[in-house]
């Protein structure tokens, strides 16, 4: 189902050279692959039509990340990875070149993949002042580091959130707390927002497809299924922004957003026939 008339639709997706892909909740749900990514991602390489994945999860590092496509069918390279962890990075050097010490709220897989970028990560001590916070979606998180980083915040260290996302999408009978609702409680408890939120929607995190690809921001489309990351970085960056509802959103949320996707698509596969057709 796509908002455009069909003409407009057949012009839209016909520009398209590459497809940046949201992972969860896009093309797996928790720990499991939906059955029609495999026939999506063929169908792609089949008729020349480049892909990569981006995710707003930095609880695993690339390598990870691989690892875990890997197991579940996906092969993928390190150049078909971006995450929010990578973006986050890529920020910190390229703005605060200064900045070596961290104090970071992450998994240890997201610590060692900045670590192994060079930065240091300090101590849940007072004494070990770090150059910068960092919150990311911690599934590990440890309230004796929470009381820390609303400490540090509350001092006014630079602080940088990886990624906006309330929860994480899971197939599990739980609610996965993510990035932006730990920052919503150091805010609540320090009275500080972070500094800059990286990851979608934040248009930089298509900048390396583009730079790597040489691609113009028409020629990609961003396939997610939250309006508020997927389709507003879609839209942030001059991409072509497609909703897919085998995730979080529902058409309730749709109907309620003062942004609408270019399309909407029930998953990949609808995406696929729409493709057949351009």
């Amino acid at each position: 189902m796509g908002l455009n008339t069909s003409s407009r639709l057949k012009d839209c997706l016909g520009r398209i050279r590459h497809f940046a892909l949201d992972m969860d909740g896009t093309i797996y749900n928790g720990g499991t692959l939906f059955p029609f990514t495999i026939p999506f991602l063929d169908f792609l390489k089949k008729n020349g039509i480049g892909f990569s994945f981006l995710t707003n999860n930095p609880s695993k590092s690339t390598a990870d990340y691989l690892a875990h496509l890997e197991k579940i069918g996906i092969k993928a390279t390190k150049e078909e990875m971006y995450t929010s962890a990578q973006a986050t990075i890529d920020y910190i050097k390229v703005h605060h070149p200064e900045v070596q010490r961290l104090f970071m709220l992450g998994t240890p897989s997201m610590i060692r993949e900045f670590e192994e970028a060079g930065f240091v990560s300090t101590a849940d001590d007072a004494d070990d002042v770090p150059d910068m916070l960092v919150v990311g979606f911690d599934m590990s998180l440890v309230y004796s580091r929470l009381c820390r980083a609303s400490w540090w915040a509350s001092l006014g260290i630079p602080y940088i959130a990886t990624n906006p996302d309330w929860v994480c999408p899971t197939d599990k009978p739980t609610v996965l707390v993510d990035c932006g609702s730990i920052c919503a409680c150091i805010e609540s408890a320090s009275g500080r927002k972070p500094d800059i939120v990286i990851g979608k929607p934040d248009p930089r995190m298509l900048s390396g497809i583009l730079d790597r690809y040489a691609l113009q921001p028409y020629e990609v489309a961003m396939v997610g299924d939250r309006i508020y990351t997927d389709v507003r970085m879609a839209h942030n960056a001059g991409a072509v922004g497609i909703l897919v509802m085998s995730g979080e959103t529902t058409l309730e949320i749709v109907g309620k957003s003062d942004l609408k996707p270019d399309i909407i698509a029930e998953n990949l596969a609808e995406i696929q026939e729409m493709l057949r057709i351009r």
